[in-house]
């Protein structure tokens, strides 16, 4: 009943930009909080970034600076705009988002790969 749809995802040059979308549908009646990872080729899947219903972020060490998490809270979206990218920043990206007493929810991953 709960629905991730990601969206954003590419191909872009070293240094360009991307913004990626996650957009939660269905039986929602709260989100505590919501969060974008990341998984390269042969790594583990790791947080790049997390916001807090409240507003409070968190991110990568590798990602400081040049990616920013929002979101807006009445669409149940998530954001993530990812500036001067690198081409180790490559790696499916997954949304999740923890909601209200239902738990946790993943997207189906998007593509982003920095290549020139």
């Amino acid at each position: 009943q709960v629905q991730l749809v990601e969206s954003g995802g590419g191909l872009v040059q070293p240094g360009g930009s991307l913004r990626l979308s996650c957009a939660a549908s269905g039986s929602i009646f709260g989100i505590n909080a919501m969060g974008w990872y990341r998984q390269a080729a042969g790594k583990q899947r790791e947080l790049v970034a997390g916001i807090t219903y409240g507003g409070r972020t968190n991110y990568a060490d590798s990602v400081k600076g040049r990616f920013t998490i929002s979101r807006d809270n009445a669409k149940n979206t998530v954001y993530l705009q990812m500036n001067k990218l690198k081409p180790e920043d490559t790696a499916v990206y997954y949304c999740n988002v923890e909601v209200t007493l239902r738990g946790g929810y993943w997207g189906q991953g998007t593509q982003v790969t920095v290549s020139s």
